[in-house]
């Protein structure tokens, strides 16, 4: 029982330094991957990077890992995608889901949500839609839904955007105590834009 509170306490002081001091982690992970170049802590290094918004550091090292057994592993092309897409790299983050978007994981993963504003942005705007509304399903995907119903409205589609939110809205007003309390913010926001389209 010992043990186990010992590995309870180093987690939680673990995570505190973590979040006083998120570039020790980076640091631990470097060292690490120093010690041992594997593809685990290639990409565990590459996953911090991206988590602290050094997109560059991260495209490298995800770039890095995929050769050998891995040179079409799921995970790290998809987190590679979302890098792409956070440095405003559209096409390469467009070239690299030609990889993985037969995946089955892929549909419902934040890389192919990426993917369709990827899409928006490169011009491709029927098939951003199609991506985009992909997660426009009751109760769930608000922060997508919202970025959809945005999508919306740069598309001219004003009455489309209402109908998103106005969903959001009112899925708002049946939803348990704690999902409100998670959602929050985005609900906030999409009543704001609700409001500022009528």
């Amino acid at each position: 029982m010992n043990v186990f509170q010992k590995r309870d306490i180093e987690k939680v002081q673990e995570s505190l330094v973590t979040a006083i001091n998120p570039s020790k982690k980076i640091k631990d992970l470097e060292r690490r991957f120093k010690f041992s170049e594997t593809f685990e802590n290639q990409v565990s290094l590459a996953d911090a990077y991206l988590n602290e918004g050094m997109y560059e550091e991260a495209i490298k090292n995800y770039r890095a890992s995929l050769k050998d057994v891995f040179v079409n592993d799921f995970y790290a092309i998809s987190k590679l995608v979302e890098a792409y897409c956070y440095a405003a790299d559209y096409d390469n983050a467009i070239h690299y889901v030609d990889k993985i978007k037969d995946n089955p994981s892929f549909r419902k993963s934040k890389a192919s949500f990426l993917y369709g504003l990827a899409l928006e942005k490169t011009g491709g705007i029927e098939l951003a839609e199609e991506y985009l509304r992909i997660f426009d399903a009751p109760y769930s995907n608000f922060n997508e839904r919202l970025e959809l119903s945005r999508f919306l409205v740069r598309q001219n589609k004003i009455e489309e955007a209402k109908e998103v939110l106005q969903e959001m809205i009112s899925e708002s007003e049946h939803m348990s105590r704690q999902s409100f309390r998670t959602n929050r913010e985005v609900i906030k926001k999409a009543k704001e834009e609700f409001v500022a389209l009528t």
